[in-house]
């Protein structure tokens, strides 16, 4: 079967190609704001959908990028798209094609599904992005995902000028792309590089949970690492910036006289009824 041949445009900044829980598309222009312009290397070790990445990778192309995430078949959809964009399309359009003849059958068919191979994990794991309930990315304590069919009329399951630009994108960057625990950016980081944290926030309320990505639950231990990581990086001399929700803990955990916090305003997306998707406050943490 002959392959079809696609033409990579350079000139567009590339959007997230995955929609993930807490994606920071709305606190862009905060972030850009907030940023340290004079840094070394950069660090994203919750790398989700990447938002701010591909927003300052496209602009500083010349620094080296390191991000990174806990969840390994994110971090595979990563690559395939940097390595393999032609046959991941090729991919999606096929799902594409399956989808629109039956959507209910094809989606729960396509859920269930184990891939044997990369690419076709990349395409699972977007294909199923696009179609599920609000884009949310959800796992059992088994692994497997779990979200229901969303109500989407025509949802947009090949988005291939935007796949073109992120692969050329991940070509041409300095970038290593890793499935690491958050603290294993401390083997590597040094004095004057940039980290961005943005984990699992802390829950609003004694009744919610940390959000689950993976099958590996975030819990309080886990923040507790990260506030750890935080102080040892801000010793080290790196520029530390963070998100997270506006609780009394999170105000109490970064008190200290070298942290500075800024609130801001965002809507919740999560909420099936949308007249429930409220405002609510986030944090924006620097330690400059």
């Amino acid at each position: 079967m002959k392959q079809q041949q696609y033409y990579i445009q350079i000139n567009k900044e590339p959007k997230p190609f995955i929609k993930w829980v807490g994606g920071k598309r709305q606190l862009i222009t905060y972030l850009q704001k907030k940023l340290w312009k004079n840094m070394n290397d950069y660090f994203e070790p919750f790398l989700g959908g990447g938002a701010l990445f591909f927003n300052l990778s496209f602009n500083m192309k010349k620094i080296n990028f390191n991000i990174s995430d806990l969840n390994p078949e994110l971090i595979r959809s990563y690559i395939v798209v940097r390595d393999q964009v032609e046959e991941l399309i090729e991919s999606l359009q096929n799902h594409s094609h399956h989808y629109k003849l039956n959507p209910k059958s094809y989606y729960y068919y396509v859920r269930k599904s184990k891939p044997k191979n990369d690419v076709d994990l990349a395409s699972r794991l977007i294909f199923l992005n696009k179609t599920c309930f609000n884009g949310l990315y959800r796992v059992n304590s088994a692994g497997k995902f779990n979200v229901p069919l969303g109500k989407y009329s025509k949802p947009n399951i090949v988005n291939k000028e935007n796949l073109l630009n992120v692969s050329n994108l991940l070509q041409t960057l300095n970038v290593s792309i890793k499935c690491n625990d958050f603290f294993d950016v401390y083997k590597k980081i040094q004095k004057n590089d940039f980290i961005y944290l943005d984990p699992p926030y802390y829950p609003l309320s004694s009744t919610s949970n940390f959000t689950s990505y993976t099958n590996n639950n975030f819990k309080l231990t886990d923040f507790y690492r990260l506030l750890d990581l935080s102080e040892k990086l801000h010793e080290l001399g790196c520029k530390i910036m963070m998100t997270n929700s506006n609780t009394q803990f999170i105000l109490d955990s970064f008190s200290a006289s070298h942290w500075r916090i800024l609130n801001v305003q965002t809507n919740r997306t999560i909420n099936s009824n949308p007249k429930h998707r409220t405002h609510y406050s986030e944090l924006i943490i620097t330690n400059y």
